[in-house]
């Protein structure tokens, strides 16, 4: 074999990234989840208690990014617990409801929390979900319109706090894949190639009191194919 296919043959470098999810009740964060690990979507998904622990793999040309998804409760009586989830972790989701105003002042508290509190180095991106209930999301024109958050509103925000944008439907699974993609992608080199040397350091906060283990998916039905 030359050198060449020895160098395209061999294994790519693979790191561990740990990933939170924050935003309010009900937005869809579990939702997300859920589509990304399994590609399946529950219509009445139970609210997640303190947290839920999942892992999922995204494979990118140069590099394999095992994500460990930490999905935060949106109920005002678990927010105490964020820190302990969003400490150390190298990317967060910051999901808000396309049709809830309100969800979005939540996200703006949320970002506002990482920029003070977490890495200097995170990467976040803000998630409108809830995208099939839009008709510029859904299928038939026909169906009522229950946008409230316009695109341009969140993207704005977006690029104001330097944040990746999407908005999607775990429902329909659009945009869904692409988010983690682009988080994977956006993840300093420096900080994969640290995560490469050290090791896995085991699942953080994994011990912590507070930490509900809901669910735990590993390489789900429908991988990351990026």
């Amino acid at each position: 074999m030359s050198s060449i296919d020895a160098a395209s043959s061999a294994p790519k470098p693979s790191a561990s990234v740990k990933l939170v999810l924050l935003g309010e009740a009900a937005v869809g964060k579990s939702s997300l989840v859920l589509r990304f690990v399994s590609n399946d979507f529950q219509e009445n998904k139970e609210p997640t208690i303190g947290a839920a622990f999942l892992t999922q793999k995204c494979s990118l040309p140069t590099r394999t990014i095992k994500f460990e998804i930490w999905d935060t409760a949106g109920q005002e009586r678990f927010a105490s617990l964020a820190p302990m989830y969003y400490r150390n972790a190298q990317a967060a989701l910051v999901v808000y409801d396309l049709t809830k105003p309100t969800s979005l002042i939540k996200a703006r508290h949320w970002v506002s929390e990482l920029h003070a509190q977490a890495s200097p180095k995170i990467v976040i991106a803000l998630v409108g979900n809830k995208l099939d209930l839009c008709n510029d999301g859904s299928e038939s024109d026909e169906e009522e319109d229950r946008r409230k958050v316009s695109t341009e509103e969140g993207k704005k925000f977006a690029e104001e706090e330097g944040l990746l944008f999407f908005e999607t439907s775990a429902k329909t699974a659009a945009n869904v894949e692409e988010v983690f993609l682009a988080i994977a992608a956006k993840i300093p080199e420096e900080i994969v190639n640290k995560r490469i040397a050290s090791g896995s350091r085991g699942r953080a906060g994994a011990g912590e009191r507070g930490v509900d283990l809901e669910a735990h998916g590993e390489n789900g039905a429908q991988g990351c194919a990026c």
